[in-house]
């Protein structure tokens, strides 16, 4: 017997209609459709008026292991099996990891039917540059492990995406202002694609003046990339020789900075000369 295949299908993220005529095609069809919450693939089944024609089984975060075996096992013996996250693209932040990889290792197909995906919605809307970026999923929780994550953004030049809790969104945008700064730029967007949805950009102190009163809803972030810091011994030695064919210390320090992206202010660059050639 042929086996079966993995179909691994993106969800809306709020709007219905943004569903694909492939995962329409495939809630109808599949032998099996494996659902973070089986209530809300049921209920947007409903909303797309198609009737599941297989069973409707959970995969969550706590019974994906548990459930892996059974399914790679039907897949093995020829159904086809739906994996659904609660929105947008399965394994993103969601369920679904143990199970492709199972499936891969047994070596059985895997396809994806491709749609929504907050990651790349936000990033889309963001007006930020979208030609590189990364993913970080969930912001840590606690204040010491978000500073220290957020420190390993600090030099990162790519756009970066994540998620936050609308609970902890002031506090990590506080946090972001005291660690990368308050002018860098970034992006807040609550409730992509649904009725109350908002985009709200500007600096991270702009953002966190914003977010201070409260925020509802699901909540993902695009942050501007971070401009690496020039070395100053390099600067200094740059102004040095500038200084050395006539220039004025305040002159050169201005030409410098002005030339080298990242470089500290006009001021620092000028204490440290005079530091460097007393």
């Amino acid at each position: 017997m042929a086996p079966g295949r993995l179909l691994i299908g993106a969800t809306p993220l709020g709007q219905p209609k943004d569903a694909s005529a492939r995962l329409i095609e495939a809630l109808a069809t599949a032998d099996v459709v494996a659902a973070e919450d089986t209530r809300r693939v049921r209920t947007l089944a409903q909303l797309l008026d198609v009737t599941p024609a297989g069973r409707v089984v959970s995969l969550y975060d706590q019974n994906e292991a548990s459930r892996v075996p059974g399914l790679i096992g039907q897949i093995a013996d020829g159904a086809t099996v739906l994996l659904v996250s609660d929105a947008g693209m399965p394994l993103i932040n969601d369920p679904g990891y143990r199970l492709v990889t199972a499936c891969i290792e047994a070596d059985l197909p895997v396809t994806c039917l491709p749609g929504p995906s907050a990651v790349t919605t936000a990033l889309a809307v963001s007006g930020l540059p979208a030609d590189r970026f990364c993913f970080e999923g969930f912001a840590p929780r606690r204040q010491a492990a978000r500073r220290s994550w957020l420190r390993t953004l600090a030099d990162e030049p790519r756009t970066c995406v994540f998620f936050e809790s609308p609970r902890r969104l002031a506090e990590c945008l506080d946090d972001a202002v005291a660690v990368l700064g308050g002018d860098r730029r970034a992006v807040v967007c609550r409730e992509l694609t649904k009725t109350h949805e908002e985009i709200v950009r500007g600096t991270l102190a702009e953002l966190a003046d914003w977010s201070a009163g409260g925020v509802l809803g699901e909540i993902t972030v695009v942050l501007a990339g971070g401009v690496a810091r020039a070395d100053l011994d390099a600067l200094v030695a740059e102004v040095s020789a500038l200084v050395d064919n006539g220039m004025r210390v305040k002159d050169a320090c201005a030409q410098v900075v002005a030339a080298h992206p990242g470089a500290p202010s006009r001021r620092e660059l000028y204490d440290a000369v005079l530091r460097a050639r007393a």
